[in-house]
Protein backbone atom coordinates (compact mmCIF):
# COMPACT_ATOMS: atom_id res chain seq x y z
CA UNK A 1 0.00 0.00 0.00
CA UNK A 2 2.82 2.42 0.13
CA UNK A 3 3.25 2.79 -3.61
CA UNK A 4 -0.86 3.26 -3.90
CA UNK A 5 -0.29 5.88 -1.22
CA UNK A 6 2.22 7.90 -3.04
CA UNK A 7 0.47 7.36 -6.17
CA UNK A 8 -2.48 8.98 -4.68
CA UNK A 9 -1.38 11.76 -2.69
CA UNK A 10 0.71 12.75 -6.05
CA UNK A 11 -2.61 12.19 -8.04
CA UNK A 12 -4.59 14.36 -5.73
CA UNK A 13 -1.75 17.11 -6.25
CA UNK A 14 -2.24 17.07 -9.96
CA UNK A 15 -5.68 16.97 -10.15
CA UNK A 16 -5.42 19.55 -8.40
CA UNK A 17 -7.33 19.01 -5.37
CA UNK A 18 -6.61 19.88 -1.44
CA UNK A 19 -7.48 17.01 0.12
CA UNK A 20 -6.61 16.69 4.31
CA UNK A 21 -5.06 14.24 5.49
CA UNK A 22 -8.25 12.74 6.88
CA UNK A 23 -9.64 12.24 3.58
CA UNK A 24 -6.69 10.28 2.33
CA UNK A 25 -6.50 7.82 5.05
CA UNK A 26 -10.08 7.60 4.15
CA UNK A 27 -9.66 7.19 0.80
CA UNK A 28 -7.09 4.62 1.58
CA UNK A 29 -9.22 2.93 3.93
CA UNK A 30 -11.98 2.42 1.20
CA UNK A 31 -9.16 1.08 -0.90
CA UNK A 32 -7.99 -1.19 1.59
CA UNK A 33 -11.77 -2.44 1.80
CA UNK A 34 -12.25 -2.66 -2.19
CA UNK A 35 -9.14 -5.15 -2.27
CA UNK A 36 -10.05 -7.29 0.78
CA UNK A 37 -13.84 -7.47 -0.56
CA UNK A 38 -12.84 -7.96 -4.07
CA UNK A 39 -11.11 -11.65 -3.83
CA UNK A 40 -14.36 -13.13 -2.79
CA UNK A 41 -17.01 -10.79 -4.37
CA UNK A 42 -15.19 -9.95 -7.48
CA UNK A 43 -16.33 -6.28 -7.31
CA UNK A 44 -14.05 -4.94 -10.54
CA UNK A 45 -11.41 -6.86 -12.38
CA UNK A 46 -8.84 -4.36 -11.17
CA UNK A 47 -7.14 -6.15 -8.23
CA UNK A 48 -3.50 -4.29 -8.02
CA UNK A 49 -4.27 -1.20 -5.11
CA UNK A 50 -2.02 0.82 -7.66
CA UNK A 51 -3.78 0.23 -10.72
CA UNK A 52 -7.17 1.04 -8.84
CA UNK A 53 -5.20 4.56 -7.52
CA UNK A 54 -5.93 5.76 -11.36
CA UNK A 55 -8.96 4.02 -12.49
CA UNK A 56 -10.97 3.91 -9.42
CA UNK A 57 -9.99 6.89 -6.88
CA UNK A 58 -8.83 9.68 -9.07
CA UNK A 59 -11.20 8.71 -12.31
CA UNK A 60 -13.85 9.36 -9.70
CA UNK A 61 -12.58 12.61 -8.48
CA UNK A 62 -12.08 14.29 -11.08
CA UNK A 63 -15.62 14.96 -11.73
CA UNK A 64 -15.47 16.94 -8.69
CA UNK A 65 -15.17 20.46 -10.40
CA UNK A 66 -18.56 19.56 -12.69
CA UNK A 67 -20.62 17.96 -9.68
CA UNK A 68 -23.22 21.01 -8.41
CA UNK A 69 -26.29 20.56 -6.84
CA UNK A 70 -27.45 19.47 -3.11
CA UNK A 71 -28.52 15.92 -3.80
CA UNK A 72 -26.92 13.62 -6.28
CA UNK A 73 -27.48 9.78 -7.44
CA UNK A 74 -25.15 7.96 -8.28
CA UNK A 75 -26.97 5.44 -10.72
CA UNK A 76 -24.81 1.63 -11.34
CA UNK A 77 -22.81 2.83 -8.47
CA UNK A 78 -21.24 -0.95 -8.16
CA UNK A 79 -18.28 -0.96 -5.64
CA UNK A 80 -19.18 2.69 -4.77
CA UNK A 81 -17.69 4.34 -7.65
CA UNK A 82 -17.68 7.34 -8.21
CA UNK A 83 -20.17 8.09 -5.18
CA UNK A 84 -18.01 6.86 -2.11
CA UNK A 85 -14.91 9.23 -2.98
CA UNK A 86 -17.11 12.02 -4.09
CA UNK A 87 -19.40 11.74 -0.62
CA UNK A 88 -15.85 11.83 0.60
CA UNK A 89 -14.70 15.27 -0.38
CA UNK A 90 -18.82 16.49 -0.75
CA UNK A 91 -19.56 16.21 3.07
CA UNK A 92 -22.52 18.94 2.76
CA UNK A 93 -23.93 17.05 -0.16
CA UNK A 94 -26.29 14.40 -0.06
CA UNK A 95 -25.57 11.22 -2.24
CA UNK A 96 -27.45 8.08 -2.90
CA UNK A 97 -26.05 5.02 -4.39
CA UNK A 98 -27.84 2.55 -6.49
CA UNK A 99 -27.23 -0.58 -7.76
CA UNK A 100 -29.22 -3.80 -8.65
CA UNK A 101 -26.60 -5.98 -7.71
CA UNK A 102 -26.74 -7.37 -4.17
CA UNK A 103 -23.63 -8.06 -3.49
CA UNK A 104 -21.77 -4.79 -4.28
CA UNK A 105 -24.43 -3.19 -2.58
CA UNK A 106 -23.81 -4.68 0.51
CA UNK A 107 -20.34 -4.18 0.24
CA UNK A 108 -21.28 -0.23 -0.22
CA UNK A 109 -23.21 -0.25 2.33
CA UNK A 110 -20.26 -1.96 4.89
CA UNK A 111 -17.95 0.79 3.30
CA UNK A 112 -20.14 3.39 4.42
CA UNK A 113 -20.52 2.45 7.77
CA UNK A 114 -16.72 1.67 8.26
CA UNK A 115 -15.99 4.94 6.34
CA UNK A 116 -18.62 6.88 8.54
CA UNK A 117 -20.57 8.23 5.55
CA UNK A 118 -23.32 10.30 7.07
CA UNK A 119 -24.58 11.80 3.76
CA UNK A 120 -24.90 8.61 1.96
CA UNK A 121 -27.19 6.18 1.11
CA UNK A 122 -27.45 2.80 -0.85
CA UNK A 123 -30.85 1.49 -2.51
CA UNK A 124 -30.51 -1.96 -3.94
CA UNK A 125 -32.86 -2.06 -6.72
CA UNK A 126 -33.13 -1.68 -10.86
CA UNK A 127 -33.31 2.08 -12.10
CA UNK A 128 -36.59 1.00 -13.71
CA UNK A 129 -37.94 0.48 -10.58
CA UNK A 130 -36.58 3.52 -8.34
CA UNK A 131 -38.79 5.77 -6.81
CA UNK A 132 -37.38 8.31 -4.52
CA UNK A 133 -39.46 11.10 -2.60
CA UNK A 134 -37.86 13.73 -4.04
CA UNK A 135 -35.97 14.48 -7.24
CA UNK A 136 -32.14 14.68 -7.89
CA UNK A 137 -30.19 17.88 -9.20
CA UNK A 138 -27.46 15.44 -10.36
CA UNK A 139 -27.56 12.38 -11.34
CA UNK A 140 -24.09 10.49 -12.21
CA UNK A 141 -22.97 7.39 -13.79
CA UNK A 142 -19.80 5.88 -14.58
CA UNK A 143 -19.59 3.61 -17.49
CA UNK A 144 -23.16 2.63 -17.31
CA UNK A 145 -24.91 3.02 -21.21
CA UNK A 146 -25.25 4.91 -24.11
CA UNK A 147 -26.65 8.36 -23.40
CA UNK A 148 -29.55 7.99 -24.82
CA UNK A 149 -30.36 5.13 -22.76
CA UNK A 150 -29.04 6.90 -19.49
CA UNK A 151 -31.53 10.17 -20.62
CA UNK A 152 -34.52 7.19 -20.88
CA UNK A 153 -33.82 6.13 -17.29
CA UNK A 154 -32.71 8.52 -15.36
CA UNK A 155 -34.38 11.93 -16.72
CA UNK A 156 -37.49 11.28 -14.75
CA UNK A 157 -35.28 11.34 -11.39
CA UNK A 158 -34.09 15.10 -11.65
CA UNK A 159 -35.44 18.22 -10.30
CA UNK A 160 -35.77 21.35 -12.73
CA UNK A 161 -32.70 22.33 -13.93
CA UNK A 162 -30.89 19.35 -12.86
CA UNK A 163 -28.29 17.56 -14.60
CA UNK A 164 -27.15 14.17 -15.85
CA UNK A 165 -23.37 13.74 -15.71
CA UNK A 166 -22.48 10.59 -17.46
CA UNK A 167 -18.43 9.57 -17.21
CA UNK A 168 -17.60 8.29 -20.25
CA UNK A 169 -13.89 7.07 -21.67
CA UNK A 170 -13.59 7.99 -25.76
CA UNK A 171 -16.66 9.32 -27.24
CA UNK A 172 -17.93 7.62 -30.62
CA UNK A 173 -19.63 10.46 -32.61
CA UNK A 174 -22.44 8.46 -33.02
CA UNK A 175 -23.07 8.74 -29.17
CA UNK A 176 -23.13 12.66 -29.17
CA UNK A 177 -26.14 13.11 -31.82
CA UNK A 178 -28.20 15.50 -30.95
CA UNK A 179 -31.13 14.97 -28.78
CA UNK A 180 -34.34 16.35 -29.13
CA UNK A 181 -35.41 18.88 -25.86
CA UNK A 182 -31.62 18.10 -24.64
CA UNK A 183 -28.61 20.13 -24.29
CA UNK A 184 -25.32 18.57 -24.06
CA UNK A 185 -21.83 19.84 -23.16
CA UNK A 186 -18.61 17.55 -23.22
CA UNK A 187 -15.96 18.22 -21.12
CA UNK A 188 -12.31 16.29 -21.28
CA UNK A 189 -10.55 15.06 -18.13
CA UNK A 190 -7.29 14.97 -17.33
CA UNK A 191 -7.19 11.58 -14.60
CA UNK A 192 -3.14 11.39 -13.59
CA UNK A 193 -2.06 7.73 -14.00
CA UNK A 194 -4.57 7.42 -16.62
CA UNK A 195 -3.70 7.32 -20.14
CA UNK A 196 -6.37 6.78 -21.69
CA UNK A 197 -9.59 9.91 -23.10
CA UNK A 198 -11.82 10.62 -20.43
CA UNK A 199 -14.97 12.51 -20.63
CA UNK A 200 -17.94 14.03 -18.91
CA UNK A 201 -20.98 14.69 -20.46
CA UNK A 202 -23.19 17.14 -19.06
CA UNK A 203 -26.80 16.94 -20.27
CA UNK A 204 -29.11 19.26 -19.41
CA UNK A 205 -33.34 18.32 -20.43
CA UNK A 206 -34.83 21.96 -21.31
CA UNK A 207 -38.49 20.56 -21.46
Amino acid sequence: MIQAESLLRQGLAELPLAASENQVQQLLSFLRLLLKWNRVYNLTAIDRAEDMVGLHLLDSLAVLPHLGGERILDVGTGAGLPGIPLALFEPTRQFVLLDSNAKKTRFVTQAVIELGLRNVRVEHARIEQYAPDEGFDRVICRAYAALPEILDQTRRLLRRGGKILALKGRLAESELAPIAGVEMQTFKLDVPGIDAERHVVAITVRD
